[in-house]
């Protein structure tokens, strides 16, 4: 890869992961207009760690809580607010854990196709339309439940399919059940936490396993680009999601998937 490839998508993976609009509709758009190869298991590795890092950073007190909260579980302590986030967001891990293990190899090789992404990109569009319009606005996540975790982590699963977006698919499931704008943003991006950890570790296995070389100072300046981006891509969604809704987006998913029709199909 070159130095402006792993600028750019690392710029495009960190604006693209936390924001409502797909990264991998971008990631496959953007090296196909300029030409560009596949960027490789390293470079995936390097953005998600970024990614990671970035969430853990901005979200850095709950990130703490739900790790009491878990401490909370495993000395049987279910009563605090702390282990009822904990309990949420594992429960609403396991719908994409299984789907991922099960499923991931089969997806990559019949799904990762620009028209299943103009459909998704369109389709999930059109949902989060419905449910930011229709939803009720006056659940917080302190009050989340069960079912509620396990119906969010079910949409999370649905984010494997490419051009879904695991922000979007998972921020229109909570506004269905009536969380508010902000608490949907939040519990949606405190459930990409293990997500992405998961995620990570899997492709850095298949990185350690492989024999190719590795361009260890690329992929680091990666990693720093994209958690910045994507720091401040949160930051944005955080700070305006409660005023500007989701139509701004959705909007821009129907524009992205008219561009994909012309460009590749």
């Amino acid at each position: 890869m070159t130095w402006l490839q792993v600028i750019v998508l690392a710029i495009v993976q960190g604006l693209t992961e936390f924001l409502p609009v797909s990264s991998s509709g971008h990631l496959i758009l953007v090296p196909s207009v300029f030409g560009w190869p596949d960027q490789g298991l390293a470079f995936d590795v390097a953005v998600h760690f970024g990614s990671l890092l970035a969430v853990c950073v901005y979200f850095s007190s709950d990130v703490a809580a739900m790790i009491r909260g878990g401490w909370h579980l495993l000395r049987a302590r279910t009563d605090t607010q702390e282990s009822r986030l904990a309990l949420a967001i594992a429960l609403g891990t396991i719908p994409a854990a299984v789907v991922g293990l099960t499923l991931a190899g089969w997806i990559e090789a019949n799904l990762r196709s620009s028209s299943v992404i103009v459909v998704t990109l369109s389709g999930y569009a059109v949902l989060m339309l419905l449910a930011d319009r229709f939803g009720r606005r006056e659940r917080h996540v302190s009050g989340i439940n069960v079912r509620d975790a396990l119906v969010i982590g079910c949409a999370q699963a649905l984010a494997l399919i490419p051009g879904t977006s695991r922000s979007g698919v998972t921020i229109s499931a909570a506004r269905i059940l009536g969380f508010t704008r902000l608490d949907a943003a939040r519990f949606s991006f405190l459930l990409a936490v293990p997500v992405i950890l998961l995620a990570t570790v899997y492709e850095l296995g298949g990185l350690i396993a492989g024999e190719a070389p590795v361009a260890w100072v690329r992929l680091g300046t990666a990693a720093l680009v994209s958690a910045i981006v994507a720091y401040l891509s949160i930051d944005f969604f955080m700070r305006f999601v409660s005023r500007i809704g989701l139509l701004p987006f959705a909007l821009y998913r129907i524009a992205l998937a008219a561009v994909i029709l012309y460009v590749l199909v």
